[in-house]
């Protein structure tokens, strides 16, 4: 019965199948996206150096798809998240650098179409239950105007939100902004109770289980984003988890993190949804430097495996994340891809999943990777991917080479820019299939392939856009490429 009602809504939409896809057969989505979850920290992908257990991404991985070369938008989190909701890197955006702090507009404008836009337009429900860090204004219920952050360490209950998940495509919200304000407790456009931050966990993965439930039975199928605010600072695993890895409390919270992941889908399973539901697990940027990541090392674990960097920087370790995808019938289970992608690109991928262009104006440097999920290659009209790092130094990466317009890391770890050598290249050039760790810059040694990189990067900004379509205007003109180029 469901599943004929679900055929009838979709055809009247218009739809158009995908490949053996039917539109009965259209899945749920799950996205579960840790913060500041090292690629290393995921047991499976790092098998060597990886201590921490994580039972349930392990099964995840078992039973679906890796992929080894996903990458976030940035090496921080509110430019991750930007993009990974509208198919857009978000320095094209006045967001250049850093992250937003709450108590101000929404960085998505009202009129961009998100993820959960373009799908509830579809037939979708959608929710968010997390941390939202795009920023929103926090009013007044009374007379409507913002409260400012020097006036309130937390918002008073009762605070409406105008801008928030709500406004931008979701039909509900529960979760808080950003880890510094993790105690405000928000549901749909409104602050509903002040909680100590260690109970913010539990807190979502209960909501999850709750959803998933609560929509087992209904005949539209459903979008729900999980942004989880760990293992990130507060780092506070509960009493039932301290002391459960043997290696510290970051590595104790990675495991509650990992029980999360396993809530969902006992609960997909135990109402008979797993075979058509579409789960990914991954993280918004590398582990972070308040982890203990040199003691984890002392103790045997790398965060990042054999990446360089973590958290923040633009060498792969502060953006190469976990990425698994289990969806039955569609993705073969044990297998891996090696195929470069993108959070960016879930705009593109859910589109085609349900037959439809992205709207106009919409996923300018979005790719489906829809094919690679049943081990073909990704069509893609984009030359290669952009990375950005914590102070906004760009990466440009195509095929096997990487430019980095960084002097070092780019970000918080040692070499940064200021510690860089003063006979350093004013840019680095790795071959990541040879030298995966980069540890061998050729910027000096193969400067056609730099050259050929920098022209690809800075025709993706000037255009507005890295795929194929009418130019499309960024934010600002202030977007600067060379950030460490010393003055002459």
């Amino acid at each position: 019965m469901v599943r004929s009602f679900r055929s009838i809504v979709f055809l009247l939409l218009g739809l158009v199948p995908v490949g053996s896809l039917s539109a009965a057969e259209l899945p749920n989505i799950v996205y579960v996206l840790c913060d500041d979850l090292g690629y290393g920290d995921v047991q499976c992908l790092n098998l060597e150096h990886g201590k921490i257990k994580t039972p349930c991404a392990d099964r995840l991985a078992a039973e679906g798809m890796v992929f080894t070369d996903a990458h976030s938008g940035s090496s921080v989190c509110t430019p991750t998240r930007y993009g990974l909701l509208t198919g857009r890197y978000s320095w094209r955006t006045k967001l250049q650098r850093g992250v937003v702090t709450g108590f101000a507009p929404c960085l998505i404008a009202a009129d961009r179409p998100t993820v959960a836009s373009f799908l509830k337009q579809h037939g979708y429900q959608t929710a968010i239950i997390g941390k939202w860090h795009l920023d929103f204004q926090y009013c007044d219920p009374q007379t409507g105007k913002p409260y400012r952050a020097q006036d309130f360490k937390s918002p008073p209950i009762g605070t409406k939100i105008p801008d928030g998940p709500v406004n931008r495509g979701f039909d509900y919200f529960h979760g808080f902004h950003h880890a510094r304000d993790m105690q405000t407790v928000i549901e749909n456009d409104t602050v509903i109770a002040h909680d100590p931050p260690i109970n913010m966990l539990p807190r979502l993965t209960a909501k999850s289980v709750a959803y998933i439930d609560s929509h087992a039975k209904d005949d539209q199928p459903f979008f729900l984003y999980v942004p989880l605010g760990s293992p990130h600072t507060p780092i506070l695993p509960t009493a039932e988890w301290q002391g459960k890895s043997g290696l510290g409390d970051y590595a104790d919270f990675v495991m509650q993190t990992d029980h999360t992941l396993g809530e969902i889908t006992k609960a997909l399973e135990r109402n008979g949804l797993t075979e058509n539901t579409l789960v990914i697990f991954t993280s918004d940027n590398g582990c972070s430097k308040a982890a203990g990541i040199g003691q984890l090392a002392q103790q045997g674990h790398l965060v990042s495996g054999n990446l360089r960097g973590s958290k923040a920087d633009i060498w792969d370790g502060g953006h190469r994340v976990p990425f698994i995808v289990r969806w039955p019938g569609k993705v073969q289970p044990g297998t891996s891809s090696q195929q470069l992608i993108c959070h960016v690109d879930l705009l593109a991928t859910v589109a085609q999943i349900v037959g439809q262009e992205m709207p106009p104006g919409s996923g300018e440097d979005s790719v489906s990777f829809l094919p690679a999920l049943s081990g073909d290659p990704i069509v893609s009209t984009r030359a290669g991917v952009i990375h950005h790092s914590v102070s906004g130094h760009f990466a440009y990466r195509q095929g096997p080479w990487k430019l980095a317009l960084a002097r070092a890391s780019g970000g918080w770890t040692s070499p940064t820019e200021k510690e860089a050598a003063d006979d350093a290249p004013k840019a680095q050039l790795y071959h990541l299939t040879d030298d995966l760790g980069e540890t061998t810059n050729q910027y000096l040694a193969q400067p056609e392939i730099a050259e050929r990189l920098l022209n690809q990067l800075q025709e993706d900004v000037r255009r507005g856009r890295s795929t194929d379509g009418a130019p499309s205007q960024n934010d600002t003109s202030k977007i600067n490429l060379w950030k460490s180029e010393k003055k002459k």
